[in-house]
């Protein structure tokens, strides 16, 4: 399997740097590492983005983090490997990820106000990147057939 062609951003360099420069803001944003992979994986998961998921396995595995929790990510509300702060994240990333589905507000104030509990302003801002960053690389990789296993370009 070959992607259809190379990743717009390295077609468009400067949509590589503007997408550096988020990754840079993200990672200073002090969320966990972990929950953030755990974020991406579940909107990986639900997008059926294959290169995504496969590339946040990997990097879940490569931080030490069990195979029970990475296996039960696609199933995290009825795993008890997860923290209720994971969940608070997991939970608004399935939300932010599912805007259509909602009939009601998008993100409910009930939600916002549970993730709030467990993430300052900073770390909450860096989560919502995440979730929205992720969404973006999971359409463009689903458009070129990205496949599971290889880099961009």
């Amino acid at each position: 399997m070959r992607a259809r062609m190379k990743n717009p951003a390295y077609v468009l360099p400067d949509g590589l740097k503007g997408i550096g420069t988020l990754v840079q803001a993200i990672g200073e944003g002090g969320l966990d590492q972990e929950i953030a992979e755990f974020v991406a994986l579940r909107v990986s998961q639900i997008n059926g983005c294959c290169a995504c998921v496969y590339g946040h396995v990997h990097n879940l595995r490569k931080a030490g983090v069990s195979e029970e929790r990475i296996a039960s990510v696609v199933a995290w509300r009825h795993a008890p490997y997860y923290n209720d702060a994971e969940r608070a994240a997991l939970t608004l990333a399935e939300t932010v990820t599912r805007l259509a589905d909602r009939s009601e507000e998008p993100v409910p104030d009930a939600l916002w106000d549970e993730v709030a509990d467990h993430f300052d302003e900073k770390q909450l801002s860096a989560l919502i990147l995440t979730i929205s960053l992720t969404n973006m690389f999971n359409r463009v990789n689903a458009t070129i057939k990205e496949p599971a296993g290889t880099t961009w370009g």
